[in-house]
């Protein structure tokens, strides 16, 4: 036996109604096609589903039992035109991998306005560096990277990227350094200073800053906490390089932040699965991480 279920729901119909033709009215069907698929119904079960009678229709206890099951349908089906409405319009879950400065800085404030706009949005964060945070995306991790990428920016063909825009790097000094009154600094005014650096992917960029400038950074401290960073600067009197945004997140009140001359850094950008922007909440999420961005360079 396979009962089809659009046809028990017209049966709910009409036994709700109690008679074939308010079963048609409330379906906004003609009476002939609601009594054609009843019998169709009923040769399926295989057995009378309705007596009619010039009053109306009375279910046998085939019908009063198929009707409670009936019933049981339509409320899943009501559940589930709820549960997808609602994602409809935001609502579901969206996982973002992002660097540490990206969830010191934006991106709390953007899950904030996304939620606002979708109440029903729940948002899961991975602090990750780009390069896992990108691989998490292309496993199925998650569904948003927050990444950046200093110099060339290199397209991966198996994501959609959205480039958010430029992130500066800045140099940080003690209060008492000679050259924390400029305006802007040249690296290779730096090359007799000691240095605090990140891991040795993390320094990267100042590695390459200094090899252009004709000197190799004499780093005396390494961490990658931007707080531990500065503390090591004000407290060695030891200089360091740090991203614009890390900065935003907390500048501590006895160091100094000079921009580079060359107004170098790195370029921090989205990047998503293909077609992920057709789900409402990814969506929802994307147009917040990009609205807020906009806002925090304005």
């Amino acid at each position: 036996m396979q009962l089809d279920p659009r046809r028990i729901l017209i049966f709910r119909t009409v036994a709700r109604e109690g008679s074939v033709s308010g079963g048609a009215r409330a379906l906004g069907w003609t009476q002939p096609a609601v009594s054609q698929h009843i019998r169709l119904l009923e040769e399926e079960v295989g057995q009378a589903l309705l007596l009619r009678s010039s009053t109306g229709v009375t279910l046998t206890e085939a019908g009063e039992r198929l009707l409670r099951h009936a019933d049981g349908i339509a409320g899943l089906l009501g559940s589930a035109e709820a549960e997808l409405a609602s994602l409809a319009e935001g609502a579901g879950s969206v996982t973002i991998a992002a660097f540490p400065s990206a969830l010191a800085d934006f991106v709390p404030r953007a899950i904030a306005a996304a939620r606002l706009a979708a109440p029903g949005l729940t948002a899961r964060v991975i602090e990750v560096e780009p390069p896992e945070a990108i691989e998490a995306v292309l496993a199925g991790d998650a569904d948003i990277a927050v990444a950046f990428e200093y110099d060339e920016l290199h397209d991966d063909v198996q994501l959609t990227r959205i480039d958010l825009g430029p992130d500066p790097s800045r140099i940080v000094l003690p209060a008492a350094h000679g050259l924390a009154r400029s305006s802007a600094i040249d690296i290779a005014s730096l090359a007799g200073d000691d240095w605090v650096g990140g891991c040795e992917r993390c320094r990267a960029h100042l590695e390459s800053l200094a090899a252009d400038a004709g000197f190799s950074p004499r780093i005396q401290f390494e961490t990658d906490d931007f707080v531990a960073a500065q503390a090591f600067v004000s407290a060695t009197g030891s200089v360091t390089l740090l991203p614009d945004m890390a900065l935003r997140a907390l500048t501590r009140d006895d160091v100094v932040v000079v921009p580079l001359a060359d107004g170098s850094g790195r370029t921090v950008s989205l990047r998503h699965r293909h077609g992920a922007e057709r789900v409402p909440a990814v969506q929802t999420v994307l147009d917040a991480l990009q609205r807020i961005w906009s806002e925090r360079v304005a």
